[in-house]
């Protein structure tokens, strides 16, 4: 029997409605320092994982994690097959997906 690895967080990305008061504040409560690139802010989480705030309409502060996976078209189809809901096709390497039991994850393909 074959053992498959689990696909790996290599993203962090936070949803808010004031990217710059998140920023501050996690920088001071854990040192996660972030600098503006555009309109998104990066943030260095201190692992292999990236980190990011971006500015968007929200209810609440959400975290969004990504997770690499081989094939993003068919990982996201495979999520569908499982009763999620795509919140973003595929869009290059990226989509996004939600089920109620199990939240939103991002969905990333690297080295496309």
């Amino acid at each position: 029997m074959r053992r498959v690895r689990p696909r790996p967080l290599v993203h962090l990305e936070l949803h808010t409605g004031d990217a710059p008061a998140a920023g501050a504040f996690y920088a001071e409560l854990l040192q996660w320092r972030s600098e503006r690139v555009s309109s998104y802010l990066t943030m260095d989480v201190g692992a292999r994982v990236g980190g990011g705030i971006t500015a968007c309409p929200v209810g609440a502060p959400v975290w969004l994690p990504y997770v690499a996976v081989a094939d993003v078209c068919a990982t996201t189809e495979r999520a569908r097959e499982l009763g999620a809901t795509v919140l973003l096709p595929p869009n290059g390497r990226r989509s996004v997906v939600a089920s109620p039991a199990a939240g939103e994850v991002a969905l990333w393909e690297a080295g496309r």
